[in-house]
């Protein structure tokens, strides 16, 4: 019984006992009830009307319907399609918090800004081509009043998929089924692999499949100026701080079978402010856990995990940070401007940067290879020894690069099965994801946002069917691999 509830996963209920506050009362009177305070307490104090209370522009409100835990696309998005899809404008209240407002850590920035539909599950296919819609119209969707067009740089060069003989009935199967979800994907022999791409040493390579049409990269600091831009002038509030702690409450109930379920529901979210011991409560009735990598460290806050092994209250969040180097190098003989983003046999990839034969590039490790995650440093010795000498083999011209520049970045890494965690928690029920998506949030960033959002306003998923990526899998252990994982 437990299985089947798990599995449906989603209900109106959960939602309407979720915009109320504890008391049973609308949330949407609050903003009275402070104004009124506040002019009681003007008029008992003696001269003019002071701003001490007015000063508060730097912590975050007393109360927000949704409270979003993550400002990078994957979060801003979930804000923009509240806003977008809400009945009535200005009748849901959403607060982003994000602790690092520079981005200078943030995964959305540090990425290669790919986008591809060449995924081995259908609803990462779907993901993939609601995403690029959204980017192609993206005027459409984030135009501001006087503000300038965005220019997302979008480069619909392809992505370019090599396997080798034992992976290539796998590559074949794949495309099979992305071009049934509606992918224009070309499968290639090393013949015409050659033919088309001279520049391409063929040994090792069964076959190869291109996306001929929205695939390639794009910039993602502009996607995320821009929907940050959009958020706010749509009535997103924003704060710059932390989240340390929830305020919660719980149930005790009886299932079907007689098994006793603690149900859990956060009423407090807890703000520290930057730099600062200051921390603001924010009285709130949905928090969406967009935190990235460290998504895994927020559910645990929530008490998530902290149950006994093998039970529901006991199953965690399985998302951690995984480091990623990315490296730009020169090439003066390198691969033309028509050069889609490469992926090898060996995990190495490769794209072109600008007009200059420069390129970015590197290789997911293994598990094995897997660096520390505590620092974005980079290690050199990695270039050196596992990506240079695939990318010479593979390109010959690469054999005389020059590396000009490097930087880390962090996968929020699910060692689950490498995908998405899309939805509701089971037990602490006014908490939604939108985490681990292993490399690939960046890019299913606006079909995700809008997955969120029609959970929370209807209940239910309407446009792609995520209910694969319900967290109640990690306890039932139903594992949605995702095979291609860059």
């Amino acid at each position: 019984m437990l299985r089947r509830v798990l599995q449906l996963g989603l209900g109106r209920s959960l939602l309407i006992r979720g915009l109320e506050t504890r008391s049973g009362n609308s949330i949407l009177d609050w903003d009275g009830k402070v104004s009124e305070f506040k002019k009681k307490i003007q008029s008992i104090m003696p001269g003019e009307p002071s701003n001490l209370m007015c000063d508060t522009k730097h912590l975050p409100p007393e109360h927000s319907d949704v409270v979003i835990v993550g400002g990078g696309v994957v979060g801003l998005s979930v804000a923009f399609w509240l806003k977008k899809l809400e009945k009535r404008q200005g009748a849901i209240r959403v607060l982003v918090v994000e602790r690092d407002h520079t981005y200078s850590k943030a995964s959305t920035g540090l990425s290669v800004g790919g986008i591809r539909q060449q995924f081995s599950l259908p609803q990462n296919v779907q993901l993939s081509l609601f995403s690029v819609d959204f980017l192609r119209n993206i005027n459409e969707y984030l135009a501001v009043v006087d503000g300038p067009p965005l220019d997302l740089q979008f480069n619909p060069l392809g992505y370019l998929l090599l396997a080798s003989e034992k992976g290539a009935a796998v590559l074949e199967t794949n495309v099979k089924m992305q071009r049934q979800e509606g992918a224009k994907i070309s499968l290639m022999s090393p013949e015409q692999l050659q033919k088309k791409f001279p520049w391409i040493n063929t040994e090792g390579v069964a076959l190869a499949s291109y996306g001929l049409e929205n695939e390639g990269w794009f910039d993602p600091w502009s996607l995320l100026q821009g929907l940050r831009r959009k958020v706010q002038s749509m009535g997103v509030l924003f704060c710059e701080g932390e989240v340390t702690r929830f305020i919660t409450s719980s149930n005790s109930m009886r299932n079907s079978d007689g098994e006793e379920v603690n149900l859990k529901r956060i009423h407090e979210v807890h703000v520290k402010m930057d730099n600062s011991l200051e921390y603001q409560p924010v009285e709130c009735a949905i928090v969406v856990n967009a935190a990235g990598a460290w998504s895994g460290q927020l559910a645990e806050l929530a008490g998530i995990g902290k149950g006994p092994p093998g039970t529901l209250e006991g199953t965690k969040l399985p998302v951690e940070p995984r480091k990623r180097f990315v490296y730009l190098w020169h090439c003066p003989q390198g691969p033309g401007l028509e050069t889609p983003l490469v992926t090898d046999t060996s995990g190495v990839y490769f794209r072109r940067e600008g007009l200059s034969n420069n390129y970015v590039g590197g290789r997911s490790p293994t598990e094995e290879e897997e660096p520390d995650p505590a620092d974005l440093e980079v290690d050199h010795d990695f270039f050196q020894n596992k990506v240079w000498p695939h990318l010479a083999q593979r390109v010959p011209a690469f054999e005389a690069l020059k590396v000009h520049s490097a930087w880390a970045g962090y996968y929020d890494y699910n060692t689950f099965d490498q995908n998405g965690v899309v939805g509701p928690h089971p037990l602490v029920v006014n908490m939604y994801f939108a985490s681990g998506f292993s490399g690939h949030g960046l890019q299913h960033a606006p079909g995700v946002g809008r997955a969120v959002a029609e959970v929370l306003l209807g209940g239910c998923f309407q446009t792609i069917d995520m209910t694969p990526f319900l967290f109640s899998r990690f306890y039932l252990e139903e594992k949605v691999l995702e095979q291609n994982i860059i």
